[in-house]
């Protein structure tokens, strides 16, 4: 039951330090966040089921995954434009980019 208790201990480590680095200088967004993971741990603290808390441990490590790898910072600038903030680990190298597509060869 030990190593279960540090391992939800990590992965509730994880999931904020990624909502951090996420949702960095967004006040709302890393208080909608810190609000969200702090119920869903709090709500389901007295499992004792060791295999639902196995489900749970690897639905909260997808979370993070898909908010570490999926989520980026985007800010209305005007009416019609947004500011793109991507995090650096999201940054791919040599990648062109192009406004127009391709033509087909």
């Amino acid at each position: 039951m030990m190593g279960t208790r540090l391992k939800v201990l990590r992965v509730f480590r994880d999931l904020h330090r990624t909502r951090r680095d996420v949702f960095k200088d967004d006040g709302i967004a890393l208080t909608a966040a810190r609000l969200k993971i702090n119920e869903e741990f709090k709500r389901n603290k007295n499992e004792a089921s060791e295999e639902n808390i196995k489900e749970m441990l690897k639905m909260a490590r997808s979370v993070e995954t898909i908010l570490r790898e999926s989520v980026v910072q985007v800010e209305h600038v005007t009416e019609n434009r947004v500011l793109l903030r991507p995090r650096e680990s999201l940054l791919l190298e040599n990648v062109p980019y192009s406004d127009s597509p391709r033509k087909k060869t």
